[in-house]
C-alpha cells in the first residue's frame, strides 16, 4: 500500500509559523469521507480557519469504503481525508483497497478512534500522510494539513497587522505608522507599510515622500505582480522601513473585488518579516477579506460613544470573521480632550470586549508638528513617553508578550445598555 512516494518525507513548518496562522494552505481540493455525522462537522468546521481561505472542501457518507466506491470511476482529488471505526489490525488492509483507486499523488488523512502508535507508525511507513485521533478540535485538523502542504525549505512568512479606525478621524494611519518605526527601530526588524487608502492615504505625507509608484500599480497590474514588480513599486522611508503608497487621487474611484489585494499582500509576506496595513475606515468585500485574513487587527478609536458603537460592531464582525483567530486588539487614541466629556480607556475596552493595548494622550501641538514635516513622534521629540506606548504596541502585534500600556481612566459618561459587556 502506498500512496505517496516512499523518499517522499511529511514536512514539518516552524513551530512558530504554526502558532502565528500565517501559512495559509494552498488552492486545493479536500474530500472526507465520514462515518460519524459528528466528524463531518468537525471537518467542516476547520474550513472557518482563515489558514484554510482557498480550500475547497466536500464532505461525503461512508468511510473508506464510501472512498473506494467513489473513485473507482472517479478521480481523486489532492487530499482525501477518510474516518474509520474498524479495529486496529483491520485499517491497513481497508486503506490497501483506497490506494489502488488514488492517483500517486493524492494525499490521504485518516481520522481513527484507537490511539495506538504501532499503529501510527506502520500507516505512515504505508505512505499515510497522517493519522489523527478522534475526538480532535478543528485547530489540530487545520494544522495537519499546514503541516502536510508546507513547503520544503519554506521561507517564514511575513507577518500581517492591519490597523483601522472605528470612526473617521480616530488616528489609525497615524498609530499604524509610528508603531511600524517603533518595530522597525526597536526590534529593527524590516518593516512594509501598505497604505490601502488609494484616494486619501496618507504614509507618503506622513513619511515625506512622492513616489512616483505605489500599491496602486501593483493592484491594477492584476495577475502580472510578482516580486520584481513589488520590490520596483516599494520606496524607501527610513532603515529597516518601506511604503507602498497609495495614489492619493480622485481622477478615478478604486472599487475593487473581494480578493483584489490577496496576490500583492502574499507577495510581500515571502519578502518583509512584518507588514502593517493601514486600511481605511469602510466596510465592503475587500476590506471585510483583509481584516478576516490578516494575523492581527487593531482598532483604532477615541473614546466617546459613536466611536465605542463602532468598534463594538467592528470587533463582533472581525470575531465573527475569525473564530478560531486572535481575537481584535484596541488602541484608545486622543484621550484627555480639553473639555470634551470621554468614556474611560479600560471601561471604554471592557464594553467592546477587546483587549487594550494602548492609550494615547491627546498633543495637538506635538502630533500637529509631526504631520506637517512628515515626520514621526521619535524624530520630532526623541525623549517622549509616547515613543514607549508605540514600542508597547509593536511588541503586542509582532507576537512578543508584553504588558499593554493601558492605565485607568475616569468615565464620565454613562454608557447605554446597549453598550455593557455581556454575562
Amino acid at each position: 500500500m502506498s500512496f505517496l512516494t516512499p523518499d517522499k518525507p511529511q514536512i514539518e513548518e516552524p513551530a512558530a509559523e504554526i502558532a502565528s496562522g500565517a501559512r495559509l494552505v494552498p488552492r486545493i481540493t479536500i474530500q472526507a469521507f465520514c462515518e460519524n455525522s459528528q466528524t463531518a462537522q468537525l471537518v467542516e468546521s476547520a474550513m472557518h480557519d482563515r489558514r484554510m481561505s482557498k480550500v475547497a472542501l466536500t464532505t461525503h457518507n461512508g468511510g473508506i469504503e464510501g472512498a473506494v466506491e467513489t473513485y473507482k470511476s472517479n478521480p481523486t482529488p489532492n487530499l482525501i481525508m477518510v474516518e474509520t471505526t474498524l479495529a486496529p489490525e483491520q485499517i491497513p488492509e481497508s486503506l490497501s483497497r483506497l490506494a489502488e483507486v488514488c492517483d500517486a499523488s493524492t494525499r490521504v488523512i485518516v481520522l481513527g478512534h484507537v490511539n495506538d502508535v504501532l499503529l501510527y507508525r506502520e500507516l505512515i511507513r504505508s505512505g499515510i500522510s497522517e493519522y489523527i485521533v478522534l475526538p480532535a478540535t478543528s485547530a489540530e485538523i487545520v494544522t495537519a494539513i499546514t503541516e502536510l502542504y508546507a513547503a520544503e525549505g519554506a521561507a517564514p512568512i511575513g507577518r500581517t497587522v492591519g490597523f483601522i479606525s472605528a470612526k473617521g478621524g480616530a488616528g489609525s494611519s497615524t498609530i499604524a505608522h509610528n508603531v511600524a518605526w517603533a518595530i522597525a527601530t526597536g526590534l529593527r526588524q524590516d518593516c512594509l507599510i501598505v497604505d490601502m487608502d488609494l484616494a486619501f492615504g496618507t504614509a507618503g505625507l506622513n513619511f515625506n515622500q512622492d513616489p512616483p509608484h505605489g500599491l496602486a500599480d501593483a493592484v491594477l497590474a492584476n495577475q502580472k505582480v510578482d516580486q520584481t514588480m513589488l520590490d520596483r513599486l516599494m520606496s524607501k522611508a527610513a532603515n529597516h522601513i518601506n511604503l507602498l503608497t497609495a495614489p492619493a487621487t480622485l481622477d478615478q474611484t478604486w472599487d475593487f473585488d473581494e480578493r483584489e489585494f490577496e496576490q500583492v499582500i502574499e507577495i510581500c509576506q515571502k519578502s518583509v518579516p512584518v507588514i502593517v496595513l493601514d486600511i481605511p475606515h469602510t466596510w465592503n468585500a475587500w476590506t471585510r477579506q483583509t481584516l478576516a485574513s490578516i494575523d492581527d487587527v487593531v482598532i483604532v478609536a477615541e473614546p466617546d460613544l459613536a466611536n465605542l458603537r463602532n468598534a463594538k460592531n467592528l470587533a463582533d464582525a472581525v470575531k465573527q470573521l475569525r473564530p478560531t483567530d486572535n481575537a481584535p486588539k484596541l488602541v484608545i487614541n486622543k484621550l484627555g480632550v480639553p473639555r470634551r466629556p470621554e468614556i474611560g480607556a479600560q471601561e471604554f475596552a471592557s464594553s467592546v470586549e477587546c483587549n487594550l493595548i494602548g492609550h494615547i494622550g491627546f498633543d495637538a501641538a506635538l502630533f500637529g508638528t509631526a504631520a506637517n514635516n512628515g515626520q514621526m513622534i521619535a524624530e520630532v521629540s526623541a525623549n517622549n513617553k509616547l515613543i514607549e506606548t508605540f514600542s508597547a504596541i509593536g511588541m503586542q502585534v509582532t507576537g512578543r508578550h508584553v504588558s499593554h500600556s493601558g492605565g485607568k481612566a475616569a468615565s464620565l459618561l454613562k454608557l447605554p445598555s446597549l453598550f455593557k459587556k455581556r454575562a
